[in-house]
């Protein structure tokens, strides 16, 4: 279902850049080879492969977050930059660069994963929970009392990464709740306990 609707989502960007002329200059959108790479999935990436990522310092990784400034302001992923998803086309990000982009919910991040594939880019890929994924499973990560020895050993990984971005393990019993609190961001970057904003599972 997942896969239909973000192909559903491939035909109506299409169809919204089809009369660019930038598009027009750059080659006919290939709709059949999006569709596969939503299929093959192909398109996103995880909040810990991004965590991952951002880590290691990548130097090639532009994080972009397509949200409004307030949203943006109010808290963001580290490193990440602000570009609204009306302003994608007209941005300076580069073919030869590992670009995420990133929403609320992730809807919005996918559509623009969908305009910038029909601009040409190609190492492109979206967070698909967006930033409710990255407070889940990197803010705060938790691991399910009943898991298995692999997925204990996997979330034991994880936390090493979560740690580096202040993240707090909660407790296993705790049912994830759809509509998370973010923590309190300076314009440093860095974190702190406080509620400043709240993200939706659904959101855009």
């Amino acid at each position: 279902m997942r896969a239909l609707a973000y192909t559903a989502m491939v035909l109506g960007g299409s169809a919204a850049v089809a009369g660019s002329p930038f598009v027009a200059n750059h080659g006919s959108v290939d709709v059949l080879a999006l569709s596969r790479s939503i299929a093959d999935e192909r398109d996103h990436v995880t909040a810990v492969e991004l965590a991952a990522w951002i880590k290691e310092r990548r130097p090639d990784l532009r994080v972009v977050d397509v949200r409004t400034a307030e949203e943006f302001d109010a808290y963001h992923v580290p490193t990440a930059e602000r570009i609204p998803i009306d302003s994608i086309g007209l941005s300076t990000l580069r073919p030869s660069e590992l670009i995420v982009l990133y929403s609320e919910g992730g809807a919005h991040a996918a559509q623009a994963w969908v305009l910038l594939r029909a601009l040409g880019y190609r190492n492109v890929y979206f967070l698909r929970g967006g930033l409710y994924e990255w407070i889940e499973q990197i803010m705060s990560p938790s691991l399910a009392a009943d898991a298995s020895p692999k997925d204990s050993a996997a979330f034991a990984k994880n936390m090493e990464i979560s740690r580096y971005f202040g993240g707090v393990a909660r407790a296993s019993s705790i049912v994830p709740d759809p509509v998370l609190t973010l923590p309190r961001q300076s314009a440093g970057g860095s974190t702190s306990t406080g509620a400043v904003a709240r993200v939706r599972r659904r959101g855009c």
